[in-house]
């Protein structure tokens, strides 16, 4: 049986894509609950861009959930069986067993994604973290377009992050390159290390103080005020002394994680991606505060919202499968 897709058009071009285009990539974001598919050309014109729900309670119904959509890119635009296609995921494909690991979206977790697709596509499939993508997408023609390396974070339901060098994702050895939101908290004070384990078994990963759930708990434990992140940043915005010091607290934790990896890499240009990335007063009050912890000072390292925004990740997947960019 057919699975049956309702998708959310989003916006499109022409159906018929001219002959000077070729070749032309195919890119998926497979979230926890929406999938996303996106048909980019060389110019990096977006011709299609289609959503739905992930059926993420289902391993089987996520794998027909993407070949389906793939099937309609095709059908659409007549694009030849052999056009590569590049998945994001909220996890990362396990270097020795080729399994989906750490994936949020529990069903993914030790199964063959990249090979059970590639064989029912009949094409070449590349998967990469999601961070990655976005990593990617900015990479090329985005926020950090020209840079050498690039790091881009995503501080949203959860808190992870990616590399790319010039145009071209770095994994490393064991696809953990970019596992930035569990590591500690740079320099914690004694109350900072006084914090419940994180959902990964360790304790004071930057995830449980960055991430938007993270800045909402730790309102929470102080104000004793349970609101959301979105509430919180209204209020600050409005004059509430409780609210200002809850985000003066999280942009000191966020240049102290910034500031590690500054130290670390040393990249050109830091991307933000994800919902905490739209509060504009991140950009004015963060980079003023990273020389306090970096080895050199003064640092200019510009910090960057991701400049296709929500559309970057699936972007970002398109491009893993061009060769070279």
């Amino acid at each position: 049986m057919m699975l049956e897709i309702r998708v959310c058009r989003l916006w499109r071009m022409s159906p018929t894509l001219p002959a000077t285009t070729t070749p032309h990539r195919i890119g998926v974001d497979l979230g926890g609950t929406k999938t996303e598919i996106v048909v980019l050309d060389t110019q990096h014109r977006c011709w299609w861009r289609e959503r739905t729900a992930t059926p993420s309670d289902s391993y089987a119904a996520i794998v027909d959930t993407v070949v389906q959509l793939v099937a309609q890119a095709r059908h659409r635009f007549d694009l030849p069986h052999d056009v590569p296609v590049g998945i994001g995921i909220p996890g990362c494909i396990d270097t020795r067993t080729q399994r989906v690991r750490g994936a949020n979206t529990q069903a993914l977790n030790g199964q063959p994604l990249q090979i059970d697709v590639q064989q029912r596509l009949g094409c070449r499939v590349e998967v990469a973290n999601d961070a990655n993508c976005l990593a990617l997408s900015e990479a090329v023609d985005g926020a950090a377009a020209g840079a050498g390396l690039t790091f881009a974070a995503i501080l949203g339901t959860g808190c992870g992050a990616g590399l790319a060098l010039g145009t071209r994702v770095w994994t490393g050895r064991h696809a953990l390159a970019g596992e930035w939101g569990h590591n500690p908290l740079p320099w914690p004070s004694a109350q900072e290390l006084d914090i419940e384990p994180c959902w990964c078994g360790q304790t004071g990963c930057l995830e449980g103080w960055l991430s938007g759930p993270g800045f909402a708990a730790d309102h929470a434990r102080v104000t004793g005020q349970r609101c959301s992140p979105e509430a919180i940043v209204a209020a600050m915005r409005s004059g509430d002394a409780n609210a200002h010091a809850s985000f003066l607290r999280y942009t000191d934790r966020l240049a102290r994680g910034l500031a590690h990896i500054i130290n670390v890499l040393d990249p050109e240009v830091i991307v933000l991606g994800g919902g905490m990335s739209r509060v504009d007063e991140i950009y004015t009050q963060v980079p003023a505060l990273l020389s306090r912890h970096t080895f050199t000072r003064p640092i200019d390292t510009p910090l960057r919202p991701a400049r296709h925004g929500d559309s970057s990740g699936v972007r970002g997947a398109a491009w893993l499968c061009w060769d070279p960019i």
